[in-house]
């Protein structure tokens, strides 16, 4: 199997005290915070594209550019849904967008790179050497 445009993923949650703006220190506001909203969307996607990986690989986040738009209270599910639009070699390129129950609070897009995990670490792990 290999990764297609097209593969579409989803992740969700509720809106708690544990992922508000004031928990991830991105504001002061009991609301569902942004960093918290990009790493629904980052969910989504390596989800969506980690059953099309060959034994070993993975796929690493290395590009987000999302807008969010509205807000979401505390108690209120919250889910995000992504697409493959390009592949390119070991580039993934994806749009994503997240929702509420009362509609859309952000989108935008979001680059992935497929990477072998081994030398992924050992090449992450040098960064502790001497």
């Amino acid at each position: 199997m290999s990764v297609e445009v097209g593969i579409k993923g989803r992740a969700e949650g509720v809106v708690s005290e544990k992922n508000t703006a004031q928990t991830a220190c991105s504001g002061a506001l009991p609301v569902f915070g942004t960093p918290f909203m990009t790493a629904l969307m980052e969910k989504a996607a390596w989800t969506s594209i980690a059953p099309y990986l060959a034994p070993g690989e993975s796929t690493v986040g290395t590009k987000l550019d999302v807008s969010h738009d509205s807000a979401s209270p505390i108690g209120i599910k919250v889910w995000a849904e992504s697409e493959v639009t390009e592949v390119d070699g070991k580039r993934i390129e994806l749009k994503v967008a997240a929702y509420d129950e009362k509609g859309m609070i952000g989108h935008g897009t979001h680059q992935r790179f497929i990477v072998t995990d081994e030398r992924f670490l050992a090449k992450t792990a040098k960064k502790l050497e001497g």
